[in-house]
């Protein structure tokens, strides 16, 4: 009986040791310095709600825009604004605009890999299991970092699908 238990902890711990290793830089990093997807606001210091939201005019969301020192700055490269979206308090999208400066998106590259470009959005993407981060110009003289989970778009799915199911059975 304790071979078995010893078998069956060490098959766990190996399969959560290759579970990790099969995880993006990006998905490991889950959102921007500590601001993580899927956290709820009232976690994050410095969120000020901004207004109500519709997300595809379906779902309703909250805007959120993050006021903090320790978000002020990558690197060197300032930070002019983040916005954060949430779906029933779980951030499921920040908006991250900067300075332009080219060695943003050469750090990202190191850390993150080699991104998608899309020649017609003008847009660098990186993609996770549970996140796409899109990198591209915001105006002139800033860029934008957009994160995106895709384990609340799910979620808000669901949730739409429950509101028709539940719509059909009162018929």
């Amino acid at each position: 009986m304790k071979s078995f238990i010893a078998i069956f902890l060490t098959c766990l711990f190996s399969f959560t040791l290759f579970a990790q290793e099969n995880l993006t830089e990006l998905d490991k990093r889950n959102g921007f310095k500590n601001i993580k997807m899927t956290m709820h606001i009232d976690s994050v210091p410095g969120a000020v709600f901004k207004k109500d939201i519709k997300e595809k005019g379906h779902h309703p969301a909250k805007l959120y825009e993050i006021i903090h020192p320790d978000n002020a700055t990558i690197g060197e490269v300032a930070v002019n604004k983040i916005e954060v979206k949430t779906y029933k308090d779980l951030i499921y999208e920040i908006t991250v605009i900067t300075d332009q400066d080219s060695r943003l998106m050469k750090g990202m590259e190191k850390v993150l890999g080699r991104p998608n470009y899309d020649v017609r959005d003008e847009t660098y993407t990186w993609m996770g299991k549970n996140l796409t981060l899109k990198f591209s110009k915001a105006s002139k003289k800033t860029l934008q970092l957009y994160y995106s989970s895709a384990i609340v778009r799910k979620m808000m799915e669901e949730d739409k699908r429950k509101k028709i199911d539940d719509i059909a059975d009162d018929f």
